[in-house]
């Protein structure tokens, strides 16, 4: 998507902080965040061996294909949050598999537990189950890749300052949002086949 296209969708819909994720880069999410007018928290999707890991508040991006410790060593190493990304999502072959995430549980930072793109809305409720278990931060994501996507899913919280003041602030949000209808994934599919193109 273009940058200006995000800018634009989220000021006609309200949003007034975006946090970009792109897969396996993160600069895209760089770039819209010299451009933006409203905050943007770097992320990536970083894809380990064993699926999806999401770093939020990045400064550079974090190479596919490391274990999962070493991809969470490298968040750290960048004050970064470790969120997880539609967990518990069976019809998604890069979701971080379940045994993963309870394993690794001690080290997350943000569930995400509602999910635009779950066709599934168990897969929310496991996720949602998950993070009150472990007491882990529980937020929502559009994973938008278009832009009538964005904001779908979305969280209200107080304005932050910051890594350790966004956490704060998530643990009093609201999340909100719908799940996006499952069409969108040939949308998702077409853009793919035109980039090969």
């Amino acid at each position: 998507m273009p940058l200006e296209k995000i800018v634009s969708r989220c000021q006609e819909v309200g949003i007034n902080c975006i946090a970009i994720c792109d897969h396996g880069t993160a600069e895209g999410a760089l770039r819209m965040r010299e451009i933006s007018p409203f905050p943007v928290i770097v992320a990536e999707e970083i894809l380990t061996p064993h699926g999806e890991i999401m770093g939020m508040f990045l400064e550079e991006t974090i190479p596919s294909g490391l274990s999962v410790e070493q991809t969470i060593s490298r968040i750290r190493a960048q004050g970064g949050l470790v969120c997880i990304p539609h967990p518990f999502d069976i019809f998604r072959h890069s979701a971080l598999r379940s045994n993963i995430i309870e394993e690794i549980a001690e080290q997350i930072d943000i569930v995400e537990v509602l999910n635009s793109r779950y066709i599934l809305g168990r897969s929310s409720a496991k996720a949602l189950a998950f993070a009150l278990k472990y007491g882990i931060a529980q937020s929502a994501g559009s994973d938008a890749h278009t832009h009538y996507e964005i904001g779908n899913a979305y969280v209200e919280m107080p304005e932050f300052n910051g890594r350790d003041d966004f956490l704060k602030a998530l643990e009093k949000g609201k999340i909100s949002g719908h799940r996006t209808t499952p069409l969108i994934h040939f949308a998702s599919a077409w853009a793919r086949l035109k980039k090969k193109l």
